[in-house]
Order: structure tokens, then sequence, then C-alpha cells
């Protein structure tokens, strides 16, 4: 076997490396990486992890207590059999809440950890959602710049017909500059273009944890046919079962309930108890002495409950309240998102159909009409130049209402709360 030498070897991995980077980047490719590396939705995760570690500890006895004492030593000998009382003890001792607040505690933290894993799934929807309107704005700036270069092919060639003409004394001087100020200005939308174009990779980039000079190539012609959504009633519907924030704040009003039922329990006081051995040297004559043996109960007596256990019921009484009003507005809040994100893709999706079926085809019609004429004087050159230029407009706003459309689909899935929304 030949082994490469290290240049061959370096010069396979660059080859192999600008494969990789020339790779197109599909839609679903984006949204597979963004949920595998994205650190904002990972960072969410991890604090889901967190909490979901925390009812079982709540919810569980304190840690018992050792003692160990030396209890009436004398301190001119610190002799243990000179005195009576002289005991070396040894004990355990265990505090106790009062019945059912372990319970309410874990019930607070489990409800709380439930709605932190909600927040993980609002978190993904609202980053598939960024992704996918990122995505799409690159596709429509890659888009709106090809149509650009055809556009400036175009006035080229307008140029060169123009001044041809004028050279044979068949055309005007005007024509060629007309045509020289729209070449132009296209070269100046060319320019913003790029800018938003290198904007939207960093802005893609980031959420996908990549570099934010990463060679970024989408594919040249996406699926063009936009779904049929469920109707308006039927989102709605579906958004209150699935919407994970709708689900998260009812988990927080559960929680709130439970500390409110906790609060009350604090009328009750808390005991601790305990054991404790007490073992007793004989005597300097040798008399036996017995051992003692030690019991204890104790616990919290809550006389000031007017300014601290009620306060605190009044404190929990207010927050479940704040709890359903947050509800109540968040609910709101997504039916007014649905609404507004269905009427902008039925809109968008219209605006396509007519673009594509209609006006389009008919400007194309138009500028090789007005072509043809112009080249046996039969046009003037100032409509043949607006023809091309209306149809260079309706070719970018064609590509723009299609990408509005699936921008407008990504955001109802992310309010929404669930993918399968089409009929």
């Amino acid at each position: 076997m030949i082994f490469p030498n290290k240049t061959t070897a370096f010069f396979i991995l660059l080859v192999l490396s600008s494969i990789a980077q020339s790779e197109p980047l599909t839609l679903q490719a984006a949204i597979s990486i963004a949920v595998q590396d994205n650190p904002s939705l990972a960072q969410i995760q991890a604090r889901s992890n967190a909490m979901a570690a925390i009812p079982s500890q709540v919810g569980t006895l304190p840690d018992p207590v050792i003692n160990f004492n030396a209890l009436n030593l004398p301190v001119d000998t610190f002799d243990t059999a000179q005195e009576n009382m002289t005991q070396m003890q040894g004990g355990i001792s265990q505090a106790i809440p009062f019945f059912g607040k372990l319970a309410l505690r874990e019930q607070v933290a489990t409800y709380q950890a439930e709605a932190a894993s909600h927040d993980v799934t609002e978190a993904r929807f609202h980053l598939l959602r960024d992704v996918k309107r990122i995505w799409w704005t690159l596709f429509y700036l890659n888009k709106a710049l090809d149509i650009i270069v055809i556009n400036q092919n175009l006035l080229r060639q307008f140029v060169k017909i123009a001044r041809t003409k004028y050279e044979v004394g068949e055309g005007l001087q005007q024509d060629v500059l007309l045509a020289q100020l729209e070449l132009s200005k296209l070269l100046d939308n060319e320019l913003r273009l790029v800018g938003s174009q290198e904007k939207a990779k960093a802005q893609l980039n980031a959420l996908l944890d990549q570099p934010a000079n990463h060679i970024i190539n989408l594919p040249k012609q996406p699926l063009q046919e936009l779904p049929t959504l469920q109707a308006e009633p039927a989102l709605l519907k579906q958004a209150e079962n699935y919407r994970a924030i709708l689900a998260s704040r009812r988990e927080s009003i559960h929680a709130a309930e439970s500390q409110l039922d906790l609060a009350k329990k604090d009328f009750f006081p808390d005991f601790k108890v305990g054991a404790f051995y007490g073992g007793r040297d004989d005597t300097l004559s040798g008399e036996k002495r017995a051992d003692f043996l030690t019991l204890k109960l104790s616990m919290n007596v809550p006389i000031f409950a007017a300014s601290k256990q009620q306060k605190a019921v009044d404190q929990r009484s207010s927050e479940l309240m704040q709890q359903r009003y947050a509800l109540q507005d968040q609910w709101n809040k997504v039916q007014a998102e649905i609404s507004m994100a269905y009427s902008d893709f039925q809109q968008s999706k219209n605006q396509t159909v007519l673009y594509k079926t209609g006006i389009i085809p008919q400007a194309r019609q138009t500028v090789a009409s007005m072509l043809a004429g112009y080249q046996v004087n039969k046009v003037d050159f100032l409509n043949l130049v607006r023809s091309q230029i209306t149809l260079y407009n309706y070719e970018i706003q064609y590509w723009q209402a299609l990408t509005q459309a699936n921008q407008a689909l990504a955001q109802l899935t992310a309010v929404v709360g669930k993918e399968e929304i089409y009929e």
C-alpha cells in the first residue's frame, strides 16, 4: 500500500473540506443542526434537567443529626468518674415537618419541573421558527441576486442594441444613457442585497452554532408548493391543547396552588424527636453507676401567625392570581398571533399564485413584444426598459411573497405548537 505524503494528505483534506462546504444546506438540514447544536436551547434543556432533580430532594426528610456530648464534666480534674452526673452521651435526632408539608413541597417542585420541560419545547419551536425565517430570508436574497444578474445581462444587451441603432442613425443617445442608468440602479441594488445576504448568513450561522463567516450554500430550487391549512378555529383548538407556553403556565398555576396549601400548613408546628444514650463510669470506689437514656420531643410554636404565616398565605394567594392572569394574557396573545400569522400566510400564498400564474407570464410576454417592436422601430426604448424593469420587480415580488408565506407558516407552526397544521 502506498501512503500519501503530508502535502498530498493536506491537499486531500482541503478538497474534502471544500466539497463538504459546497453541499447545499437544505432547510431540514439547518433545522437538524440547530436542534442538536444550538447553545441557547441546550442551556434551557440543562435548566430543565436541573429542576427535574429537585422534587425528590425537597420531598425527603432532613438528614438526621448524630450527637456526641460530654455532659457535666468537672473542669478541675476532667475525671469522668468523679461526679455522678458526668456522662459521655451519644444520640440521634430527626426533624419532622408537619404532616403533608413534604408532599406539598415535592408537589410544588414537580409542577415547576414540568413547567421547565414545557419551556424547553417552547424554546425549540422558537428556534425552529427563527431558523426557518432566516433560511428563507437568505434564500430570497440569493434568488433576488440571481434575478439581478439576469436583468443586468439583459440591460447590457439593451445598451448594445441602443448603441448600435444610435450609431446607424436609427436611435437616440438618450436611449443608451437611459439603459446605462437602469443598469447602475441594478448594481446599487446588488450591493445592498449582498450586504443583507452577509448579515443573514451570520444570523443563521449563530443559530447553528457555527462561525459567523462559515460558508453557506442553499439549494437553488426548493419546493414552491404551499400547503393548504386547516381552518383557523381548528388551529386555535390545537394551540389550546399543544402550545407549550400555555402548558407551562398551567403547571405554574398548579405550583402556585400547592404553594398556597403549603403556606396554610405553616400554621401547624414542625417537630423534632431525638434519643440519647449517656454512659457513666463507675465511682472511684468501684460502685456501679447506671447509664441514662434521654428522649426528646420539641416543636416550634407559631405565635406570630398574624404577621408571619397569614402574610405568607396572602402572598401565595396573590401569586396564584398572578399566574392565572398570566395564563389568560398568554392565551389572548396566542389567539392574536395565530390570527395574524394565518392572515399573513393566506395573503402571501394568494400573491404567489397571482404572480406565478398571471402577472409574471403576462409581463414576460409584454417584454418579448416590446423588444420585437423596438427592433423594428415600432416601440420607443423607454417603454421597452420600463417593461423589463416591471418584469424584474414582479419576479422579485414573487420570491418575496413565497418567502413571506413560508415565514408566516413557520410563525404559525410555532404559535400553534404543532407541526401538523395542514389539511
